[in-house]
């Protein structure tokens, strides 16, 4: 069960990351509406993380099937990456809104 549990942490965070890097592409690409659609996505994410403690959901059902506590107990990523996640991808995300902010108003 922990195998799929982070299985699917990993998709999920995968996705978001895609959603995060397309929030750049699409903005560059003069399309906006898809720029705020991957924003949107990762918006609900941060409200889900803020719902739940700064924590994604499926770590506490990961902490069910394991004793173990590292960054990346619930997670196929570095150790260093999960410590740094939030650090990294929400300076990405909030630098993706400022692109897509200078973008739009460029054009």
């Amino acid at each position: 069960m922990l195998t799929l549990i982070r299985l699917l942490h990993t998709l999920v965070w995968a996705f978001m990351v895609a959603c995060i890097a397309g929030i750049y592409v699409f903005s560059a690409a003069g399309r906006p509406g898809w720029a705020l659609a991957a924003i949107a996505v990762v918006t609900a994410e941060v409200v889900v993380l803020f719902l739940n403690r700064m924590r994604c959901p499926l770590t506490p059902l990961a902490a069910r099937y394991t004793d173990e506590r590292r960054p990346n107990f619930d997670i196929y990523l570095p150790e260093w990456v999960a410590r740094h996640n939030k650090e990294i991808f929400g300076t990405l995300y909030v630098g993706g809104i400022l692109f897509t902010l200078f973008t739009w108003v460029r054009r």
